[in-house]
């Protein structure tokens, strides 16, 4: 037996048994002294494909029921873990090619960022943040880590693959063709399956378990290029969970990040009314730089504070298919909605808040390109954002045709 309680079982090397631990998670890991690094490599063993499907199941349903995967440390742990079973990518090679690509403008220094959220909110709204990792990679290098549908109608990769009058290709969006995908646009959608093959051993019991398991939370802190991330926009949907996320974001080294979550428990910032965020802070100097000098500070925050107009949920809940959200996608891109569509105002706001948590809103000069008059918004809103100027630079990037550009680019590079 090892020091994790876990035993290899007679006969059959290749399988590992967790029995004793799962003796002690249930009813009560804590009174039992399980600990961190015993969880995380239970979960270790699934991604070696080591556990049985009947423990593995066993492992999640505990997790859930005992709500020890909803705590920062063990998610921060776990995610590592999932990030360390990931296809494993030139890292040399990508930080090259981002440094040559990537546009620093105010606090932004040209790093990549991602926008994502937990899912599981019910709300069947229109594809928001996929929309706004689009949009944002006019200004930002976006490196959007996504999957299939688990609980919605459209998930981020089906709304991609339905986009006409040419999908991309996700299966070429590979850890040997990322630096050159990079090379030619600003945009990458790391479809998940292609990045963590690992995860084939746990899909078909998530799905037959029928709730959400610690796979639900992993998915947004574990995007394959994580060492890479500089700026983390991260919804979840229950408000409960927004700190736990925010902790285990400063776990992992994330120096510019924020959690949000609707009031109607949306993994979004929401149009319809309060939006609860917690945002990562760095104080740190460069003569002392450390995660103790990381702040989460929170706040609420509202259409009005964009300078948009509320808008009721069931006005950007089409409730439609992928085929249908990707038309209403490229309709954004080519700016054919009202300049007042509800679903414009919602991706708009998204987009906006990732523009000020890059750091790019904070320039006080503005040269984005044509069609840009200059006119940085100085007016600052909740916990210190320039919100306002968020949204011009969001209204700019589909109106210029900025955001058309680097998709069509990432469409080209992928076929």
């Amino acid at each position: 037996m090892s020091s994790q309680g876990t035993v290899v079982e007679p006969g059959a090397p290749q399988h590992v048994s967790i029995t004793p631990l799962l003796k002690r998670l249930w009813p009560s890991p804590a009174e039992n002294n399980v600990t961190v690094d015993e969880i995380a490599l239970a979960i270790e063993h699934i991604f070696t494909g080591q556990l049985s499907p009947v423990q593995t199941g066993a492992l999640l349903t505990c997790l859930h029921f005992t709500g020890w995967d909803r705590r920062a440390d063990i998610i921060a742990k776990c995610a590592q873990v999932m990030r360390a079973f990931a296809s494993p990518i030139d890292n040399t090679k990508l930080d090259k090619v981002v440094k040559a690509r990537g546009r620093p403008e105010g606090q932004y220094h040209g790093g990549l960022c991602d926008i994502v959220g937990t899912g599981g909110d019910s709300q069947n709204t229109f594809n928001i943040s996929t929309t706004s990792s689009i949009l944002a990679s006019s200004l930002l290098l976006m490196s959007k880590h996504g999957n299939r549908s688990a609980t919605s109608m459209s998930g981020s990769a089906d709304l991609l693959q339905a986009a006409q009058p040419r999908a991309p290709n996700l299966m070429k969006v590979t850890p040997e063709t990322i630096s050159s995908i990079y090379e030619k646009t600003n945009y990458a959608f790391l479809f998940a399956p292609v990045f963590h093959p690992a995860m084939k051993y746990v899909a078909p019991i998530r799905k037959e378990l029928g709730w959400r398991t610690i796979f639900n939370l992993l998915g947004p802190l574990a995007n394959p290029l994580e060492g890479s991330l500089e700026v983390h926009l991260l919804g979840v949907a229950r408000r409960d969970i927004g700190p736990v996320f925010a902790d285990a974001l400063k776990m992992n080294g994330a120096k510019k990040a924020m959690v949000v979550c609707g009031e109607e428990d949306l993994d979004e910032i929401s149009c319809a009314g309060r939006t609860f965020c917690w945002r990562l802070v760095d104080r740190s100097t460069h003569e002392n730089s450390s995660a103790e000098n990381i702040d989460i500070e929170s706040f609420t925050i509202t259409p009005h504070d964009f300078g948009l107009a509320a808008h009721t949920l069931k006005d950007v809940s089409p409730g439609k298919g992928p085929a249908e959200n990707a038309k209403i996608l490229l309709n954004i891109l080519n700016n054919k909605l009202a300049y007042d569509d509800p679903i414009l105002d919602f991706v708009l706001m998204n987009t906006a808040a990732l523009f000020v948590v890059s750091g790019v809103c904070e320039a006080d000069t503005s040269d984005m390109g044509p069609g840009d008059d200059g006119k940085v918004v100085k007016e600052r809103g909740p916990g210190g954002g320039r919100w306002k100027e968020g949204v011009r630079r969001a209204r700019w990037a589909i109106e210029s045709g900025a955001a058309l550009r680097h998709w069509e680019q990432f469409v080209e590079a992928t076929n």
